[in-house]
């Protein structure tokens, strides 16, 4: 049971950098330049309907968490990945990443999705985007001190893609590691004083 988070992000942007947090004026120039990257080795994908489709899946989220007892501090979370990520970690061409102990985290500003947030909120079809077959864990926002129950009761998620490859992976079933939100800037504050590109999760 990993007992630690990790926050991956293209090694030329600072980390925490929420594409949530950018002004809408802003948004077209951020999301060509991420798009670009894809010529240089970056293998994210961000769509026409991206930025729709993550708004709609963070008021979801935020909704349950406080019907679940959470007190965000932000509209939209600092995005983590439980223990590590071998995958996440080269879905960039150069990436770095910060880890925190959850130790570090409030238990009232944090909570977690099984699988990724987008996966588990389902909002997918909406967006011309497949789902994945319905899982008891989908559609819920967990608390941290689920976190021990749930695992045991599921497993941990394979850090792997169906084929190997970053091809489409946004459209095959994605079931791939823990997602832990931070809805606090606190445990994340020593960074956030650097400025550039928002870079997203």
């Amino acid at each position: 049971m990993p007992d630690f988070i990790t926050h991956y992000h293209p090694a030329a942007d600072p980390p925490f950098r929420n594409l949530s947090d950018a002004r809408d004026d802003e948004l077209p120039a951020i999301l060509e330049t991420l798009a670009a990257r894809r010529l240089s080795g970056s293998k994210r994908v961000f769509g026409r309907s991206y930025m729709k489709l993550r708004r709609q899946t963070e008021t979801k989220l935020r909704n349950l968490f406080v019907a679940a007892g959470g007190c965000p501090e932000r509209n939209a979370p600092h995005y983590f990945i439980l223990g590590h990520s071998n995958w996440f970690a080269n879905l960039y061409a150069d990436t770095k990443s910060v880890r925190l102990p959850l130790s570090a985290l409030d238990p009232a500003a944090a909570s977690f999705t099984y699988p990724d947030s987008v996966v588990s909120m389902r909002l997918g079809p909406a967006f011309g985007l497949p789902v994945d077959p319905v899982r008891p864990y989908h559609e819920k926002v967990f608390r941290l001190g689920e976190l021990e129950s749930v695992v045991r009761r599921f497993g941990l998620p394979k850090d792997e893609v169906n084929d190997g490859t970053y091809a489409n992976y946004h459209l095959k079933e994605f079931e791939l590691y823990i997602e832990v939100q931070v809805w606090s800037d606190r445990p994340v504050a020593a960074w956030l004083n650097g400025g550039g590109l928002t870079s997203g999760r």
